[in-house]
């Protein structure tokens, strides 16, 4: 049985666990993480994939269906078995007991994102997560600021400020999940951050639908195509994108139904994938030339930052600055979100609230998150 023995007394009260599970679908990230210093160090990084089944009922819960209710909550409880999967891996890989973790931070399988009308939904079953692991969670992060009147997302700009500012030049980060986001980072400047519209969602319906794969494994696929003009401008002409900061969005806007009446019908779907992955880079660059238009540099992480098309698509759209995995600097890209949540658990256990008023629009700092006690 491991024991405290290898931890000293600060390590012992920092170990937080952060499990996310994105718009991308593919399954849960859950990162051990010791913040007993400056900079966290991660202790294990583990992977569950979502079974064929749950992530098909995940997909078409974004949309309104028959027997909604009951449907949301058995995938809220099959959720929460693969989170604790997840969590037991991370304790075994990193040989450290559930009775050394300070609290889990859990965002849960956002299915419905509608601040405009005054909620966002994430299901997730915290009290069953706690019960299968033994350790308390904190869940339910995006609520407290929607109702301060913000967005309710993105969050983990605040995260990103303490681990990818410079002094020196002004930096964006870039996570380029289902959905992108970015957070900039201006020296001397608050931090800002914002959805800019599709990741990876789009490009993973349309690759699903005529390729039966759930994602286009290093936009090797689309690289076969060419973007259509006229339908990109199509895409582009789309509202959101015309939204000023704070926004946000998700699969409930970025699916098949959005993307369907905008094809001319006769187009190869080659082509459609390319140019799917165009607007994706597009709605990247075209949000920092506007919004950080002093940029130097693109730190890219999520899923989207092993796309090799995609990563030379943004930097042939960004020309005046170096495009760049989060990896460089400490995180590799897949763990930076699970990372933030680990990072959002701590916060809310130590009661700090955060001020996003600049990031989701806020009108005043808050502490996020629902706390649920193992016991």
């Amino acid at each position: 049985m491991p024991t405290l023995v290898a931890l000293n007394k600060a390590e012992a009260d920092s170990l937080y666990i952060g499990i996310m599970s994105g718009t991308s679908l593919d399954g849960a990230d859950a990162i051990l993480a010791d913040f007993s210093n400056t900079q966290p160090r991660v202790l294990a990084f583990v992977s569950e994939s979502f079974s064929p089944a749950l992530r098909a009922e995940l997909l078409a819960l974004n949309t309104a269906g028959d027997n909604e209710i009951e449907r949301s909550q058995l995938a809220a409880t099959q959720l929460a078995d693969v989170y604790a999967r997840a969590v037991n891996a991370a304790l075994i890989v990193a040989d450290i007991p559930a009775s050394s973790i300070i609290a889990i931070g859990c965002h849960g399988q956002t299915v419905r994102h509608r601040p405009d009308l005054g909620f966002t939904v994430q299901l997730n079953n915290p009290t069953r997560l706690a019960e299968l692991t033994g350790i308390d969670v904190v869940a339910d992060f995006r609520a407290r600021d929607v109702a301060a009147g913000g967005q309710g997302a993105p969050l983990a700009p605040a995260f990103h400020d303490g681990v990818f500012r410079s002094p020196d030049e002004t930096r964006v980060v870039v996570n380029i999940g289902g959905i992108a986001n970015l957070t900039i980072l201006e020296p001397g400047c608050t931090t800002r951050g914002f959805d800019c519209g599709p990741g990876n969602a789009l490009m993973d319906g349309w690759i699903a639908q005529h390729q039966q794969k759930p994602y286009d494994e290093d936009g090797a696929w689309a690289a076969q195509g060419q973007a259509q003009a006229r339908l990109l401008g199509r895409l582009q002409n789309g509202a959101y994108f015309k939204l000023t900061p704070p926004k946000s969005t998700g699969r409930d806007l970025y699916s098949m139904a959005w993307l369907t009446p905008l094809l001319d019908g006769g187009e190869r779907p080659v082509d459609v994938q390319a140019t799917l992955l165009a607007l994706t880079a597009w709605c990247i660059t075209d949000h920092v030339v506007r919004y950080a238009p002093t940029a130097t540099r693109l730190l890219i992480g999520g899923g989207g930052a092993y796309n090799t098309a995609l990563m030379r698509e943004i930097a042939n759209r960004f020309p005046g600055g170096a495009v760049e995995k989060v990896d460089a600097y400490g995180v590799p890209a897949q763990q930076v979100e699970a990372l933030a949540f680990a990072w959002l658990a701590k916060q809310c256990v130590e009661r700090r609230a955060l001020d996003l008023t600049a990031t989701t629009g806020a009108r005043h700092a808050s502490v996020l998150g629902t706390f649920t006690s193992k016991l």
